[in-house]
């Protein structure tokens, strides 16, 4: 929440949810570019990342969506509604990509005890939103 807080203000200076998620992902590609070289981590080869599925490059697509999201979402939700509609619409793809053991995680079936751990979710984000 204190990160879409920030970039939501951020927002509000550059007059834009789209160059307050691109100036974050700057900020934070810089920063983890010079913990990369203060670690001396070896960079990978062109075959390395030739072998790697096509999906796995898709990340960074996701994480831009969701910090422009959060950029829009939190001045109107509010941080709390925000994070648990986030963390509901997160489980639900969860027990999906789990049924399926889609993107590589083990195959874990939905069951009705998972629901109900959704639907417990759900109840909390409509009190939250209420109350």
């Amino acid at each position: 929440p204190t990160q879409a807080g920030i970039n939501a203000e951020l927002s509000t200076y550059l007059r834009s949810n789209v160059l307050a998620a691109l100036v974050s992902f700057l900020v934070g590609s810089g920063a983890l570019f010079v913990y990369a070289l203060v670690l001396r981590l070896p960079w990978p080869g062109v075959q390395a990342m030739q072998a790697a599925p096509w999906w796995v490059w898709a990340g960074g697509l996701c994480g831009a969506y969701l910090v422009t999201a959060t950029v829009t979402a939190v001045p109107v939700l509010g941080a709390a509604t925000m994070i648990g509609v986030f963390v509901a619409g997160q489980m639900g793809t969860s027990l999906v990509l789990d049924h399926f053991g889609w993107v590589g995680y083990p195959v874990q079936p939905i069951s009705v005890w998972r629901c109900v751990g959704i639907a417990c979710i759900l109840v909390g984000v409509f009190l939250i939103k209420r109350f």
